[in-house]
């Protein structure tokens, strides 16, 4: 019996067996035939028909806000991954799967008896900060106040941690997807260009920026990246090449980034003094995907006070915790 742990996220699912580490890494994409629901193309196939399947198809994302929103599609995606690394060696394993911290008991249970319809032997359920807190390599067993803020693909988690455990927390369903309907709005409202969704991650993946660069280039200009957008003109309805930079994306992006700047000033203000003062000593952490958005790091460090790092496996943080869980699951045990 091999024990696995299952990043079930928004964007992306990762699946961790112990001993071995993370043997898949794919997005949470299915692709169906719309009228018998019978599945075409899982993970990374799946997500290429994103926006260019033909009527009678539909690629979807069965996760939403990092909960399960279509149960049925979901039991079948997990089944093709788990038959995917069966080849590793595990029957009736002990399986942890996370999700956010305000998962209500109803979206748990879900979460469950997906994990249970694999064949489970046992199923814990844990809240992704702390998981993804562990794998950073942050020790949360000690009196010592720990911060992490997990930006993902549905959900951004912000929680202070001492003592094994969660002190205070915040979820919000502002993250990589969001970020991606930001680009898009803003390319429509001002270029009147439509794109699709695998665009927007391209440009937010490429040139996405949340802090002013002020490095200069040899003219004494700021210095800007910048890509080739295709899309369809709203106005004559034909292809069109706009080109967009990262100051555009910058402003895009600004207000829902704002909104997760203002979630962590409010844990910060009701975190118990004496946890306050080892983070302002210890700092805090960035990870998830979102947080390798170009300067992420530098304006949460700015407008906090606070030293704010990035985690050296911001996408692979909450998998690789899940390891170390494993690795102690007595003490989950208990």
């Amino acid at each position: 019996m091999k024990d696995i742990g299952i990043d079930l996220g928004t964007a992306n699912i990762l699946i961790y067996i112990k001993g071995q580490g993370i043997v898949l890494n794919e997005p949470s994409v299915v692709a169906i035939e719309k009228e018998t629901k019978r599945p075409l193309a899982f993970g990374e196939d799946a997500h290429l028909m994103l926006g260019k399947t033909p009527g009678k198809y539909e690629a979807i994302k069965p996760m939403k806000d990092g909960v399960i929103a279509d149960f049925d599609i979901t039991l079948l995606m997990l089944n093709y991954f788990v038959n995917k690394v069966k080849g590793y060696g595990f029957r009736k394993p002990r399986i942890i799967i996370c999700c956010p911290v305000d998962t209500t008991k109803v979206e748990k249970n879900a979460l469950r008896e997906a994990a249970e319809r694999l064949g489970a032997k046992k199923v814990f359920i844990e809240e992704e900060p702390k998981v993804a807190a562990i794998g950073a390599g942050l020790d949360i067993s000690k009196p010592i106040g720990n911060m992490i803020i997990d930006i993902g693909g549905g959900t951004t988690d912000i929680a202070v941690l001492s003592l094994g455990d969660i002190v205070i927390s915040k979820s919000m369903k502002i993250a990589g997807n969001v970020f991606d309907n930001d680009i898009k709005d803003y390319i429509k409202d001002k270029y009147k260009l439509l794109i699709g969704e695998r665009t927007a991650q391209s440009i937010k993946h490429e040139i996405g920026c949340v802090y002013k660069n002020k490095e200069k280039d040899k003219d004494n200009k700021e210095k800007k990246k910048s890509m080739k957008v295709k899309g369809r003109d709203l106005v004559n309805g034909l292809p069109k090449t706009i080109t967009f930079n990262s100051d555009e994306v910058m402003e895009a992006l600004k207000n829902d980034i704002n909104k997760i700047i203002d979630a962590t000033k409010n844990v910060l203000e009701n975190t118990p003094p004496e946890l306050s003062a080892d983070l302002m000593e210890n700092g805090i952490i960035l990870t998830g995907g979102g947080s390798l958005i170009s300067g992420m790091n530098k304006l949460f460090t700015e407008i906090l006070e606070v030293p704010v790092k990035l985690a050296n496996n911001p996408l692979t943080s909450v998998a690789e915790g899940c390891g170390v869980m494993l690795d102690n699951i007595r003490m989950l045990e208990r």
